[in-house]
Protein backbone atom coordinates (compact mmCIF):
# COMPACT_ATOMS: atom_id res chain seq x y z
CA UNK A 1 0.00 0.00 0.00
CA UNK A 2 2.77 2.43 1.10
CA UNK A 3 4.69 1.45 -2.25
CA UNK A 4 1.86 2.42 -4.20
CA UNK A 5 1.00 5.71 -2.81
CA UNK A 6 4.81 7.13 -3.07
CA UNK A 7 4.63 5.67 -6.55
CA UNK A 8 1.50 7.76 -7.46
CA UNK A 9 2.91 10.91 -5.56
CA UNK A 10 6.16 10.56 -7.55
CA UNK A 11 4.10 9.67 -11.26
CA UNK A 12 2.22 13.27 -9.92
CA UNK A 13 4.82 15.56 -9.37
CA UNK A 14 6.40 14.61 -12.58
CA UNK A 15 2.83 15.08 -14.52
CA UNK A 16 3.06 18.42 -12.90
CA UNK A 17 6.62 19.53 -13.99
CA UNK A 18 5.71 18.23 -17.60
CA UNK A 19 2.79 20.40 -17.17
CA UNK A 20 4.21 23.50 -16.26
CA UNK A 21 6.50 22.99 -18.98
CA UNK A 22 4.05 22.97 -21.81
CA UNK A 23 1.03 25.22 -22.83
CA UNK A 24 -1.45 27.00 -21.45
CA UNK A 25 -3.37 25.18 -23.76
CA UNK A 26 -2.74 21.76 -22.55
CA UNK A 27 -2.88 22.70 -18.47
CA UNK A 28 -6.25 24.39 -19.46
CA UNK A 29 -6.97 20.70 -21.03
CA UNK A 30 -6.01 19.20 -17.68
CA UNK A 31 -7.28 21.49 -15.40
CA UNK A 32 -10.96 21.17 -16.74
CA UNK A 33 -10.41 17.41 -16.47
CA UNK A 34 -9.84 18.17 -12.32
CA UNK A 35 -13.24 19.97 -12.57
CA UNK A 36 -12.52 23.25 -12.90
CA UNK A 37 -14.28 25.71 -15.18
CA UNK A 38 -12.38 28.09 -17.07
CA UNK A 39 -12.46 30.50 -19.95
CA UNK A 40 -11.06 31.29 -22.87
CA UNK A 41 -8.12 32.97 -23.43
CA UNK A 42 -6.84 32.10 -19.89
CA UNK A 43 -2.86 32.12 -19.26
CA UNK A 44 -2.22 29.95 -16.35
CA UNK A 45 1.15 29.12 -15.29
CA UNK A 46 0.42 27.73 -11.64
CA UNK A 47 -1.41 24.28 -10.88
CA UNK A 48 -1.72 25.25 -7.30
CA UNK A 49 -5.81 24.41 -7.48
CA UNK A 50 -6.45 22.96 -4.15
CA UNK A 51 -7.60 19.64 -3.51
CA UNK A 52 -10.91 20.60 -4.75
CA UNK A 53 -10.40 21.94 -8.13
CA UNK A 54 -14.02 21.67 -9.34
CA UNK A 55 -14.85 24.39 -6.65
CA UNK A 56 -13.02 27.17 -8.82
CA UNK A 57 -14.23 28.67 -11.71
CA UNK A 58 -11.94 31.47 -14.03
CA UNK A 59 -13.53 33.83 -16.57
CA UNK A 60 -12.22 34.48 -19.94
CA UNK A 61 -9.06 36.31 -20.18
CA UNK A 62 -7.61 35.41 -17.14
CA UNK A 63 -4.01 35.28 -16.30
CA UNK A 64 -2.38 33.27 -12.86
CA UNK A 65 1.08 34.19 -12.49
CA UNK A 66 3.21 31.25 -11.27
CA UNK A 67 3.41 30.26 -7.44
CA UNK A 68 -0.23 31.28 -6.89
CA UNK A 69 -2.20 28.71 -4.48
CA UNK A 70 -6.01 28.98 -5.07
CA UNK A 71 -7.01 27.37 -0.91
CA UNK A 72 -11.03 25.85 -1.11
CA UNK A 73 -10.58 24.60 2.08
CA UNK A 74 -10.19 25.67 5.73
CA UNK A 75 -7.96 23.05 7.34
CA UNK A 76 -7.87 25.33 10.52
CA UNK A 77 -10.90 23.01 11.45
CA UNK A 78 -8.45 20.10 12.09
CA UNK A 79 -7.91 21.62 15.53
CA UNK A 80 -11.51 21.05 16.96
CA UNK A 81 -12.53 18.25 14.60
CA UNK A 82 -13.81 16.64 17.22
CA UNK A 83 -16.64 19.60 17.67
CA UNK A 84 -17.44 19.07 14.18
CA UNK A 85 -17.65 15.83 13.56
CA UNK A 86 -14.64 15.32 11.10
CA UNK A 87 -16.50 18.03 9.46
CA UNK A 88 -14.22 20.01 7.03
CA UNK A 89 -15.29 23.68 5.58
CA UNK A 90 -15.52 24.49 1.81
CA UNK A 91 -16.07 27.40 -0.25
CA UNK A 92 -15.77 28.42 -4.02
CA UNK A 93 -13.51 30.65 -6.32
CA UNK A 94 -15.01 32.54 -8.62
CA UNK A 95 -12.32 35.18 -11.18
CA UNK A 96 -14.20 37.11 -13.69
CA UNK A 97 -13.33 38.06 -16.77
CA UNK A 98 -10.14 39.69 -17.71
CA UNK A 99 -8.56 39.71 -14.32
CA UNK A 100 -4.47 39.46 -13.78
CA UNK A 101 -3.95 37.64 -11.17
CA UNK A 102 0.01 38.34 -9.97
CA UNK A 103 2.93 36.09 -8.40
CA UNK A 104 3.05 34.21 -5.20
CA UNK A 105 -1.01 35.38 -4.30
CA UNK A 106 -3.05 33.34 -2.27
CA UNK A 107 -6.98 33.15 -2.97
CA UNK A 108 -9.11 31.91 -0.40
CA UNK A 109 -11.99 29.85 -0.44
CA UNK A 110 -15.72 32.10 -0.32
CA UNK A 111 -13.72 34.93 -2.41
CA UNK A 112 -15.35 36.18 -5.49
CA UNK A 113 -13.09 39.03 -7.67
CA UNK A 114 -14.84 40.84 -10.44
CA UNK A 115 -14.44 41.75 -14.13
CA UNK A 116 -11.31 43.78 -15.39
CA UNK A 117 -8.99 43.14 -11.76
CA UNK A 118 -5.24 43.61 -10.96
CA UNK A 119 -4.64 41.60 -7.74
CA UNK A 120 -0.88 42.74 -6.96
CA UNK A 121 1.92 40.05 -6.43
CA UNK A 122 1.82 38.22 -2.31
CA UNK A 123 -1.56 39.21 -2.25
CA UNK A 124 -3.68 36.85 0.01
CA UNK A 125 -7.21 37.38 -1.14
CA UNK A 126 -10.52 36.21 0.73
CA UNK A 127 -13.68 37.79 0.39
CA UNK A 128 -15.84 39.92 -2.50
CA UNK A 129 -14.27 42.40 -4.86
CA UNK A 130 -15.80 44.47 -7.30
CA UNK A 131 -15.65 45.17 -10.76
CA UNK A 132 -12.43 47.48 -11.71
CA UNK A 133 -10.35 47.06 -8.71
CA UNK A 134 -6.46 46.97 -7.97
CA UNK A 135 -6.46 44.17 -5.39
CA UNK A 136 -3.67 43.97 -3.05
CA UNK A 137 -1.73 43.11 0.38
CA UNK A 138 -2.29 40.80 3.54
CA UNK A 139 -4.97 40.79 3.63
CA UNK A 140 -6.02 41.99 0.22
CA UNK A 141 -7.67 45.89 -0.01
CA UNK A 142 -8.77 47.58 -2.80
CA UNK A 143 -5.94 50.07 -3.77
CA UNK A 144 -7.54 51.85 -6.65
CA UNK A 145 -9.67 50.95 -9.66
CA UNK A 146 -8.08 49.83 -13.15
CA UNK A 147 -8.67 52.52 -15.11
CA UNK A 148 -5.89 54.51 -12.86
CA UNK A 149 -3.63 51.55 -13.07
CA UNK A 150 -4.16 51.72 -16.96
CA UNK A 151 -3.21 55.55 -16.72
CA UNK A 152 -0.10 55.27 -14.78
CA UNK A 153 0.83 52.15 -17.12
CA UNK A 154 0.43 54.23 -20.07
CA UNK A 155 2.62 57.17 -18.89
CA UNK A 156 5.32 54.93 -17.65
CA UNK A 157 8.69 55.26 -18.67
CA UNK A 158 9.58 51.61 -18.60
CA UNK A 159 6.38 50.72 -21.18
CA UNK A 160 7.71 48.92 -23.97
CA UNK A 161 6.09 47.47 -26.82
CA UNK A 162 7.35 43.44 -26.50
CA UNK A 163 3.56 41.94 -27.04
CA UNK A 164 4.32 38.99 -29.61
CA UNK A 165 8.56 39.11 -29.66
CA UNK A 166 10.33 36.16 -29.40
CA UNK A 167 12.46 36.36 -25.95
CA UNK A 168 15.80 37.83 -28.37
CA UNK A 169 14.09 40.74 -29.69
CA UNK A 170 12.67 41.30 -26.34
CA UNK A 171 15.78 41.28 -24.35
CA UNK A 172 17.26 43.66 -27.29
CA UNK A 173 14.67 46.38 -26.69
CA UNK A 174 14.80 46.14 -22.42
CA UNK A 175 18.69 45.62 -22.88
CA UNK A 176 18.56 48.89 -25.28
CA UNK A 177 16.18 51.10 -23.36
CA UNK A 178 18.23 50.10 -20.01
CA UNK A 179 21.53 51.07 -21.60
CA UNK A 180 22.54 47.15 -21.14
CA UNK A 181 24.99 46.03 -23.34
Amino acid sequence: MFVMEFIKGIWSSILKLYLLKCSDARRVRYLRKLGMKIGERCRIRTLKFSTEPYLIELGDHVAVAAGTEFITHDGATWVFEDDVDGGGVFGKIVIGNNVFIGINCIILSNTSVGDNCIIGAGSVVRGQYPENSVIAGNPAQIVSKTGIQRMLSKQNPGLLKTRNLSYREKDKIVKEHFGIK
